[in-house]
């Protein structure tokens, strides 16, 4: 079957430039504030065919180009437009396909019988070395244009709507990514549109954060069809929509919502005994979809950006949903951009880290050598690139414009902070495996890492205050939680050390808390690879659960349970800055998949696996997670004493009762076990 094709990473790089500029604040656009990599303008496809008989084949491009044929036997070669059907003849030859295009994505579609474009073929920009071509399962139809990617379209209208101030609000129960689309009943009439994450945003007409006065012409935000009577707005990210002084609205017209989103499989599932554990994951599910389109982004109101650290714990949270191969390699493909580096992954240079741990993630789920080839050479450049920055304790250091950013806490950041050490050493780590892997030279790396390693432990751990600190720079020899964390998740620490970073870190309330999903998610796994799994449910309970239990119907960007009204809905000094439907708000989804469940490959791409459930926190439950990228999945469910597996693939192991047991593949097995 022939696919569309392009330079590998360009598809990536083409639609994150168009993603990170999609952001929309208080009227404005706000493209992102980072350099932005550019894809090829022009490249040139090839293959080498081998044929008994003559074939036809036509080329179909975006942009301009042109062909050409070389007979391998005697080196002639033939150019050709790519207006009308070719004919390649009897023999040895190789076909070239040179395309170029200005201000998009040059791309080709060769259809014949044999001659066919795939992965097969090789792709040059013109420089180096030639690279598989690009491809994507969305992209198989020569009618389709590899620019333009088609989302699944559901009109919605609203589950409640109110007459309250002198204006009607209309509630879609969650947020939804989504165009408003007003059909009016007889002419035209001017409406504010004021949207909200939340019903105190909405009706907030002075601050609310996206407010759209639509207007019949030249509005650069929506568009007006005098032929239907319709105004469709642009996207926009909402839960609620408020229209003030529109208290007879049935008079005016009717409106509704086109959701625009892609539709990911539903493998993943998990409901339980315990209500408010079902919501949560329920809820985890549907952030963690609303923030995945043709990347993982952070969320979907405000940034709609690519930030890494969402990403990589996206990666994460995908194993135990929908499992989406490709969309973990489009963003992994999106944030590096092109092969020359210069500048930290949204200027962040943990985010950099992340994104290096993230290839040895990305293998260990898929098992696929292959891209973790084509990506070497990135992966290579930005290491060197990190590895420039250090100094000679091996310690890295921020450029002008890099960000340490670890999480929105209050650090001592004087001198290089531990718990950026920590990750780039963590990020050494994955170098040196992946490169292994590839049977690429890693003396350097690991003489660096060891380096590290030492140094971190010989500035940074405070027998005094039994945890690593900070800084050592400053002598205030504070203790944050994060460095800590980490040094147990990444085992750096040893198991006298862990006991000690336990009781006076982690249970130490007089250190302060972690306020974001993005660090809980880090901070329970530490409890977790410590055996506090009761720790880990009560936390997802209470943490998760109070965002509940203050309406949310999204996981939000930060929470602190302290904040009452109004004010929780604030962030970076905006009134209604707070991101409430954020991609690592999703976590539980990997927390109870992966400790509460205990589902994890024991061989990368889960061709071994094993599940190692909680059974005395759990009660009664039931739950399917994916194990492979095609729809395969483990499922386990607990009535009482009654214990039920089966999986659609052999390599199953259920660890439970100091017992090991094979988990079936053509039929389910139950047994007894004690809760």
């Amino acid at each position: 079957m022939a696919k569309w094709i392009w330079y590998h990473g360009d598809f990536e790089i083409y639609h994150a430039m168009k993603q990170n500029f999609d952001r929309e604040e208080r009227g404005m656009k706000w493209p992102a504030y980072w350099y932005t990599s550019n894809w090829n303008h022009n490249v040139y496809f090839f293959k080498e065919v081998q044929l008994h008989q003559a074939e036809a084949f036509t080329v179909t491009i975006k942009g301009e180009g042109y062909g050409k044929l070389i007979n391998l036997e005697n080196d002639d070669e033939t150019k050709f437009s790519l207006m009308n059907s070719l004919i390649c003849p009897i023999g040895h030859y190789r076909i070239e396909i040179y395309v170029a295009n200005l201000s998009g994505l040059p791309c080709a579609y060769i259809q014949g019988q044999k001659i066919q474009s795939d992965e097969s073929w090789q792709v040059s920009n013109f420089l180096g070395n030639s690279v598989d071509a690009g491809t994507s399962k969305y992209f198989l139809n020569v009618d389709q244009n590899p620019m333009n990617f088609k989302y699944t379209h559901e009109i919605r209208h609203a589950k409640k709507v109110e007459n309250i101030k002198g204006g009607v609000l209309f509630d879609f129960g969650h947020d939804l990514t989504a165009k408003t689309v007003i059909k009016f009943k007889r002419v035209f009439q001017p409406l504010v549109l004021c949207y909200g994450e939340s019903r105190t945003e909405a009706l907030d007409v002075q601050d609310t954060y996206l407010e759209h006065q639509i207007r019949p012409d030249h509005d650069p935000a929506g568009n007006y069809d005098r032929q239907t009577n319709c105004y469709t707005t642009k996207l926009r990210a909402f839960r609620y929509i408020y229209i003030p002084d529109a208290k007879n609205f049935d008079m005016i017209g009717t409106l509704a919502v086109d959701f625009e989103f892609v539709k990911f499989p539903r493998i993943g599932d998990f409901s339980s005994s315990d209500s408010k554990l079902t919501k949560i994951w329920q809820v985890s599910d549907r952030t963690l979809r609303l923030c995945s389109g043709i990347f993982f982004i952070d969320g979907i109101k405000r940034d709609r950006w690519i930030w890494a650290g969402d990403a990589f714990q996206c990666f994460y949270m995908n194993r135990y949903d929908f499992f989406d191969k490709e969309l973990v390699e489009r963003t992994i493909l999106g944030l590096r951009g092109e092969l020359d580096i210069k500048q930290h992954l949204d200027t962040i240079v943990d985010y950099s880290m992340y994104w290096l741990i993230s290839i040895e993630l990305y293998y260990d789920t898929f098992a696929d050598k292959g891209f973790l080839k084509a990506v070497y050479p990135k992966m290579k450049r930005l290491i060197d690139f990190s590895l420039e920055a250090t100094d000679e304790k091996g310690f890295i250091h921020e450029r002008k414009g890099d960000w340490i950013y670890i999480d929105w806490a209050d650090f001592d950041h004087q001198g290089p902070l531990c718990a950026e050490q920590m990750v780039l050493a963590r990020a050494l780590q994955s170098v040196i495996r992946v490169f292994k892997l590839l049977n690429q030279d890693t003396k350097e790396y690991t003489r660096r890492y060891k380096k590290l390693r030492k140094s971190i432990d010989t500035f940074y751990w405070n027998p005094q205050k039994h945890a690593y600190i900070d800084s050592y720079e400053s002598g205030k020899d504070r203790v944050s939680r994060h460095a800590n964390i980490f040094a147990i998740l990444f085992d750096y620490a040893d198991k006298k050390r862990t006991t000690e970073i336990l009781q006076y870190v982690l249970l130490n309330p007089k250190i302060a808390p972690i306020n974001t999903p993005y660090f809980k998610f880090w901070e329970l796994e530490a409890f977790a690879k410590i055996g506090y799994y009761k720790k880990v449910l009560d936390t997802i309970k209470s943490y998760w659960g109070g965002m509940l239990d203050n309406g949310a119907t999204t996981f939000w960007e930060y929470f602190d349970p302290n904040e009452r009204g109004t004010p929780r809905y604030a962030m970076y000094g905006d009134k209604y800055g707070k991101s409430l439907c954020h991609a690592w708000g999703s976590s539980p989804l990997y927390l109870i998949g992966r400790y509460l469940i205990g589902l994890k490959p024991t061989h990368p791409g889960y061709v071994t696996f094993e599940l190692k459930p909680q059974l005395s926190l759990l009660g009664d439950f039931k739950g399917k997670f994916p194990i492979n990228a095609v729809g395969g999945y483990v499922a386990l469910e607990v009535k009482g004493n009654l214990l039920t597996m089966q999986a659609t693939q052999i390599g199953g192991t259920l660890l439970i009762d100091d017992k090991k047991l094979t988990i079936p593949v053509e039929q389910a097995r139950s047994i007894i076990v004690h809760n």
